[in-house]
């Protein structure tokens, strides 16, 4: 287990140094405050999240480090394309402020951008802390007693993870100052929303207790709504 976690951490390491590193480089210039900012955001979470949950739940973190053999055929497809979006936003943001392709943003729309940035993160993170069973890929995890979690934001919505990830990839690009990079961002929104179908009918028809659980909780992202 002790492998998987250092495998893991050094996954969202990496994952955030290629983000910065893109954005710098796409856009020529290292004094771009709203990308340190975005940076910052980042490696905020990525600490804040080893400190709560390594200590108190070491096996999340070793489940996320990689794929299981019972991982779903069609997320394995899904999470390979998803790459595609997630660098696509820092690349294409880049660009834009490089070449001035997006109009100059108000700096009050790219505060609120990052308090939803964060907030987008801190739910990811909220859903984590509560949900013991929060892998990176949809499959049933029979191999460690898989039950239903309805603690925290799952007394809410089903898909709690989701709403902060629809958050994050919405913001992301008015964060950063590009509607260019919104492109990429609406693909990325979108994948998890067909994601989030996918997975809660895997749910409801796999897991034990699910059923009933989503008739208490009746939606999966947004309530009154979805």
């Amino acid at each position: 287990m002790n492998r998987l976690i250092v495998k893991r951490l050094m996954q969202v390491i990496v994952g955030t140094l290629i983000l910065a590193v893109m954005l710098f480089v796409s856009s020529g210039r290292v004094d771009w405050v709203w990308a340190w900012a975005y940076v910052a955001v980042s490696i905020g979470v990525v600490v804040i999240n080893t400190l709560i949950i390594l200590p108190r739940n070491p096996e999340l973190i070793a489940e996320r480090a990689e794929a299981k053999e019972n991982t779903k055929g069609w997320d394995r497809t899904f999470t390979k394309i998803a790459t595609i979006p997630y660098f696509a936003t820092p690349l294409i943001a880049g660009l834009d402020i490089r070449f001035g392709w997006s109009p100059q943003f108000a700096s009050a729309t790219q505060l609120v951008a990052l308090i939803l940035v964060a907030a987008g993160y801190g739910l990811v993170s909220w859903a984590m802390v509560s949900n013991r069973f929060f892998s990176r890929t949809v499959r049933i995890q029979k191999d460690r007693g898989h039950t239903v979690t309805t603690a925290g934001p799952y007394q809410y919505v089903r898909h709690p993870g989701y709403v902060g990830m629809l958050a994050y990839s919405l913001a992301t690009p008015l964060l950063l100052g590009s509607l260019w990079a919104l492109i990429p961002g609406i693909f990325m929104a979108c994948g998890f929303i067909i994601r989030t179908s996918l997975e809660d009918k895997t749910l409801q028809e796999e897991l034990d207790g699910y059923r009933d659980y989503a008739q208490r909780v009746k939606y999966r992202l947004i309530p009154k709504i979805w």
